[in-house]
């Protein structure tokens, strides 16, 4: 975040991250876009964490003392140097940058192909937790694939080790059509009809309601892996009891689980 001279004044007033009392260590890769910013400053403002990282394309001042920048190498992931600092949790989204925004252009954002490879750097560098908010359109996936691992990838990242990995498909705002012609485009508009069709559960939730799930359910995850569809997440968006909806979806997540194992002896 690109500092003012009074934002970098205010931030040597405020105690060191290196005095963090053993609080963990946070790296976000992909804090661009809405729901980007949003899960940045709900996490890094949360207090449950020493230090907040940034994974960046190039140098960058940060406003605030608890939040550090990491500079991305090449394309080649597997050839990056290690984060220089201890990481707990890591976080990987896929939101664009906001080209009207000059700090965004400035921070890297992950391709959805780099995610094996971006979530072993993580794990070499400490992460024992690993949030990946998968973009999910609707009516991609098979309702028995929505709650469980869909692809090769996802099973890859599952397999590196981390204590809990928290996959969260967040419902996909469809794209407007762009450099179609006019009867293509004429089409696009009388098959958006179907859109009303969609369920509401279907839908995407505030990236603000987003980030405050992500806040929560890393706060009581329990190990393992566990895949939040669209439904639970707006089911959580909908209510004022989103640590209820949070309690009763893990309690059936670890049945679920309890009964997979069963039946697999």
């Amino acid at each position: 975040m690109l500092a003012s001279p009074l934002q970098a004044l205010q931030s040597t007033l405020r105690p060191s991250a290196a005095r963090g009392g053993g609080k963990p260590g946070l790296l976000i890769a992909g804090a661009t876009g809405a729901l980007g910013s949003e899960v940045l400053r709900r996490l890094a403002g949360s207090g449950g964490f020493a230090q907040t990282q940034v994974l960046a394309r190039e140098p960058m001042t940060t406003a605030l003392a608890q939040v550090a920048i990491v500079l991305a190498g090449g394309d080649d992931i597997v050839a990056w140097p290690l984060c220089p600092t201890p990481v707990h949790t890591g976080v990987v989204m896929f939101e664009p940058p906001r080209l009207y925004h000059d700090r965004e252009r400035a921070l890297w954002t992950p391709e959805p192909a780099q995610l094996p490879a971006l979530a072993q750097w993580f794990r070499q560098c400490g992460a024992r937790t690993l949030v990946v908010v998968l973009p999910h359109a609707q009516g991609s996936l098979p309702q028995a694939l929505r709650h469980g691992l869909a692809t090769t990838d996802e099973q890859a990242v599952a397999a590196l080790g981390f204590e809990r990995v928290l996959l969260v498909r967040s419902a996909q705002k469809p794209s407007a059509p762009a450099g179609k012609s006019a009867p293509q485009k004429l089409a696009a508009w009388m098959l958006s009809v179907m859109n009303y069709m969609i369920p509401a559960s279907a839908l995407p939730v505030r990236p603000s309601k987003l980030a405050e799930f992500v806040d929560a359910v890393l706060r009581v995850l329990p190990a393992g892996t566990h895949v939040v569809g669209p439904e639970l997440l707006w089911q959580a968006g909908q209510t004022a009891d989103m640590q209820g909806v949070i309690k009763a979806w893990l309690n059936t997540d670890a049945s679920n689980k309890e009964l997979s194992a069963y039946s697999s002896e």
